[in-house]
């Protein structure tokens, strides 16, 4: 999941290495820490291959997007091309029957966009909850209260800092939470590979049908193509982005890497009582571990606001030309109070972090991150040549299966597991 560091802008463009560090960057947040009870719903043997299952289908619709945008560059004699404006020129410049709905994709595209956004500040709600409930039912173990009543809490302060219109105000709280999140990794890492015990409370392979929950969720963690344009756009050298090695190989081995080992071992350690997030399992009597408890909601609750920039900014340019000039700031204050409300009722509805990750990474991650690239690489290539036997089109017909398993299965498994969970 990303860490809005996007946000933040480039006015320069970058050298490989750092743009290497802003992948990295982007591609490792608090999805990392859901892993281990990803791994609960396939078992070891296939959690541990699925991980690097997903990172190659992710990494290639990378791929094919940003190949994409540079074919299409050069076509309309553009330097570069933001993610929905590739998707956008694709069509405009695609098969003429398809040429009618270019709006529709630029509005289809933007609105997944904030989908992704708003769905994945709705886990943020979630998480900072869940893991203030775990800290005050510690401190006070004769007042607990639900995870909704810690949500409904959090309310008023996110719709205050979401109010921040301006990024340079956000920069602090991006530096912020990363810190934190580095702290927490660390000592998360110390408690999960210290002392982990036998096997045998462990499921090497776990029953098939549990398995899309795996999948929405490590889909949920990996996938960044959000943030992948701007990388690339902003990079000095842009021919080392792709190829092999490139930077987005390598960054995405590192990135399967530590979320396997992460997830394995994390599941080794707890087993089936691992929780939607591994910090939730670290004990509640030992400094160390309430530490990292804090500081994971710290970053969480700060990474919000810069997760919420961009769909408000994408939500703000569809509604500001309905709304006259005298109540623009009033238009604006209503709009981004209504989105959190929106994300927090979602979270209340849904009041269990690995079940939302499940559900949010179904719907809209694996919309933005497979769907798309793959519509719009078979509109790009339909006219251009498919490729040898038509290589390119049978492709993605097997990539297009799998993401409607990953809909289907995902959606199911969640809506299913809210059932059972209230029933």
């Amino acid at each position: 999941m990303t860490n809005g560091w996007y946000l933040l802008g480039f006015y320069k463009a970058t050298k490989t290495l750092g743009s290497f560090f802003n992948l990295l960057k982007s591609s490792l947040g608090s999805g990392l820490l859901a892993m281990p009870a990803a791994f609960k719903h396939t078992g070891l043997i296939p959690g541990f291959i699925g991980t690097f299952l997903v990172a190659i289908i992710a990494t290639h619709c990378v791929h094919i997007l940003v190949q994409t945008s540079r074919d299409i560059c050069k076509e309309c004699r553009r330097g570069y091309l933001s993610y929905t404006d590739t998707c956008v020129e694709v069509f405009k410049l695609g098969p003429k029957k398809l040429r009618p709905y270019t709006e529709i994709v630029r509005h289809f595209v933007d609105y997944a966009m904030a989908g992704v956004c708003l769905g994945g500040t709705s886990v943020y709600v979630i998480f900072i909850a869940s893991s203030l409930k775990n800290i005050f039912d510690y401190f006070f173990p004769a007042q607990s209260y639900p995870v909704e009543v810690y949500c409904a809490i959090l309310l008023l302060p996110l719709i205050l800092f979401t109010q921040v219109r301006h990024l340079k105000f956000l920069v602090p709280f991006s530096i912020l939470a990363n810190f934190c999140l580095l702290v927490t990794f660390a000592i998360t890492c110390y408690y999960t590979f210290n002392n982990i015990p036998s096997l045998s409370h462990v499921k090497l392979s776990a029953n098939i049908v549990e398995w899309p929950l795996f999948l929405s969720t490590a889909i949920f963690a990996m996938e960044g193509i959000n943030v992948v344009m701007p990388v690339e756009n902003e990079m000095a050298n842009p021919e080392h982005f792709l190829g092999c090695p490139g930077v987005l190989n390598i960054t995405m081995c590192l990135v399967a890497s530590l979320y396997a080992v992460v997830g394995l071992f994390g599941y080794m350690k707890y087993g089936n009582d691992v929780l939607g997030s591994v910090t939730l399992n670290l004990p509640e009597n030992e400094v160390l571990a309430l530490t990292a408890k804090i500081l994971v909601a710290i970053a969480v609750f700060f990474t919000y606001f810069l997760q919420m920039y961009a769909p408000m900014d994408i939500l703000w340019m569809r509604l500001k030309g309905k709304i006259s000039q005298r109540f623009q700031n009033h238009g604006q204050i209503l709009m981004r109070s209504l989105s959190v409300i929106l994300t927090v009722v979602l979270a209340v509805a849904v009041p269990d972090l690995e079940i939302l990750i499940g559900l949010v990474g179904a719907i809209f991650f694996s919309t933005l991150g497979l769907l798309i690239p793959i519509i719009v690489q078979t509109v790009h290539k339909w006219d251009r040549g498919l490729g040898k036997y038509s290589y390119i089109l049978f492709k993605n017909v097997i990539l297009i299966i799998f993401y409607i398993i990953v809909l289907i299965s995902g959606c199911y498994s969640s809506i299913m597991a809210i059932i059972s969970r209230f029933s």
